[in-house]
């Protein structure tokens, strides 16, 4: 014979964890701690779970709990169908289906390179929550905990970027300098330092036995030396995948074709190689193939 609807009693979901949490625990307020309610808040529900059924459930003896014969078996049940509704997807919090992922970046990759075309990853993969740090690069800053990191240098990881760079300067300094006709004509010009972009390699392959430049600013930051450049303040040698913007709008302009390979390439150091970062991986080596063919285009729109 079925069951009376109007005789059944169902107690509250929070009362039922209430009392699961106080029996496994101990203790009320270990409970309410995980819970992330008050111990009174728990002390009240598991009393409404018990009026409910009409038993005590619980020993009270002093902060610590014990279960009473009635409260054993009832336990038992209500375990089980804890279980079986927690195992039910509709009710695990979508939070917990995120894959956090931790990404660490240089300054100017992240801003010219990672972050205009991050749209596009958040869209095509909601699930997976980002978090970008910025390195500084010679320094080691880069957190520990890392997934992935993009760093510069040589032989670090999966090359990201085949860059290769050239002089550019603001249309106002070009203005105020003697004409640069050849590579030579530098001399008359003030030069941005970065040990991340070396002169020695450009001269080199311009024919000139130059020293590296020794005056002025020494910026360790690639996009603070394009940012010196488009103030004015000097000739920087750019990337075109950094520069992309400056160069389209005239901001700053190439002085000379002659280009080189960049000193400090992008590599990608992936420390979590499944999952999440394995998609983050693969996306972002398709947005620097891009960011290559867009640079190589223009490039060979100078010759």
């Amino acid at each position: 014979m079925a069951a009376d609807p109007h005789a059944l009693r169902f107690p509250s979901i929070d009362g039922l964890r209430a009392f699961e949490a106080a029996s496994r625990l101990g203790t009320f307020e270990r409970a309410a701690d995980e819970l992330a309610i008050t111990a009174s808040a728990v002390s009240k529900r598991v009393a409404t779970l018990e009026e409910l059924v009409a038993t005590p459930l619980l020993l009270r003896t002093g902060k610590t709990l014990a279960l009473t014969s009635a409260g054993k078996e009832y336990l038992g049940q209500v375990s089980a169908a804890l279980g079986l509704l927690a195992a039910m997807p509709l009710h695990q919090r979508a939070v917990q289906r995120i894959a956090r992922l931790r990404v660490t970046t240089p300054p100017t990759f992240a801003r010219q390179i990672l972050v205009p075309a991050l749209e596009s990853f958040t869209e095509a993969h909601p699930e997976i929550e980002l978090e970008l740090l910025l390195s500084i690069p010679f320094l080691d800053s880069s957190p520990h905990d890392a997934d992935i990191e993009v760093r510069t240098g040589a032989d670090k990881g999966q090359p990201l970027l085949d860059d290769r760079v050239l002089p550019v300067a603001a249309p106002a300094l070009i203005a105020r300098l003697p004409p640069l006709r050849e590579p030579a004509d530098l001399q008359h010009a003030p030069l941005l330092r970065s040990p991340l972009e070396p002169w020695t390699p450009w001269f080199r392959a311009a024919g000139l036995a130059w020293p590296e430049p020794s005056s002025g600013p020494r910026l360790v930051d690639l996009g603070m030396t394009m940012e010196a450049a488009v103030s004015g303040q000097g000739v920087a040698l750019a990337r075109p995948t950094l520069a992309r913007h400056w160069l389209a709008t005239g901001t700053l302009q190439p002085l000379f074709t002659l280009t080189v390979p960049a000193a400090n390439p992008y590599y990608l150091v992936l420390h979590r190689s499944e999952g999440a970062a394995s998609v983050f991986a693969h996306w972002l080596q398709d947005v620097c193939r891009q960011a290559e063919q867009q640079s190589a285009a223009w490039l060979s729109g100078l010759a």
